[in-house]
């Protein structure tokens, strides 16, 4: 049974009067769930913590999913994803907000609705989550467009791979003027910022590429690491770049640290898996 909430404006933002030295920023995190632990919003949690930050969510799918692929997806009703929403930004509030898998046009229009209402101006950074690692469809067929209409011009910066930037700016990709020619395409959906994340075109060096809406364009290049235990990148990229931004860095400086942190989480990687396995995203802890 829901119940209804009284939520005062004043509260959605007001960040607390003290706070423990390691839980610095508070990031909501919308985003589906991997059994696995690699991805999703598993790992979206153990990065924000890692970096000092502390982790909301709001769950919008359940998948069933370890390192060989996704299994199974059980969506979570549209209704009760935004009202996880408001439950939390009525009470703890969030410097930051960070949406990855949402899966059907129902849960993008919750998660829009929700946030139009509540959000105000909270930053928000979004991962247009459409395929596992392994190759699943996470997102539906029929809600790329939604995406684009709805949480695309929402979004404080947008952080899509090749194939999610190919299909949302209609560009064919194979290298870098290309991937900056789609990054102005999504300025022009409304993002005020890209992110570019560059994995997967082809070269021993991976460059990913910030487009910022005051023109801007800053290469972040960094050797590609001979590994297949890279599950849940760009989840971890992206809430890493969320927990900077929460804890009040400046665009470029969260995602220069949040680059730094999932190259070093990618190098660690513990091994898992007989597939595609997880980042050691506990790397910051270890002396």
């Amino acid at each position: 049974m829901l119940v209804s909430l009284a939520i005062s404006p004043a509260r959605l933002n007001k960040r607390p009067e003290r706070s423990p030295k390691f839980m610095q920023g508070r990031v909501l995190i919308i985003a589906g769930s991997d059994s696995g632990g690699g991805a999703g919003i598993q790992a979206d949690i153990k990065t924000v913590t890692a970096l000092g930050g502390y982790a909301a969510t709001a769950l919008t799918a359940l998948t069933a999913q370890n390192t060989t692929g996704v299994h199974g997806i059980h969506d979570v009703p549209a209704e009760f994803v935004a009202r996880q929403i408001e439950c939390v930004l009525a009470d703890i509030g969030a410097d930051c907000i960070k949406i990855g898998m949402l899966h059907s046009p129902d849960v993008i229009n919750a998660v829009n609705d929700a946030l139009g209402d509540l959000a105000g101006d909270i930053p928000i950074v979004l991962d247009p989550v459409m395929t596992a690692k392994g190759g699943a469809a996470l997102l539906q067929d029929t809600a790329a467009a939604c995406l684009m209409d709805r949480l695309v011009p929402m979004a404080s910066l947008l952080t899509p791979n090749t194939p999610e930037a190919e299909i949302l700016s209609g560009l064919a990709i194979e290298g870098l003027e290309d991937t900056k020619a789609a990054g102005h395409a999504l300025l022009a959906l409304g993002a005020k910022n890209v992110l570019m994340k560059g994995a997967h075109v082809p070269g021993a060096e991976i460059t990913d590429i910030l487009i910022t809406g005051a023109g801007e364009i800053i290469e972040l290049g960094a050797p590609r690491i001979d590994t297949k235990h890279t599950h849940g990148t760009g989840c971890t990229l992206a809430s890493a770049v969320a927990a900077g931004l929460a804890q009040g860095l400046e665009l470029e400086a969260a995602v220069r640290r949040a680059h730094g942190y999932v190259q070093e989480a990618i190098r660690t990687a513990p091994g898992f898996g007989a597939g595609h396995g997880p980042l050691n995203h506990a790397h910051t802890f270890e002396s």
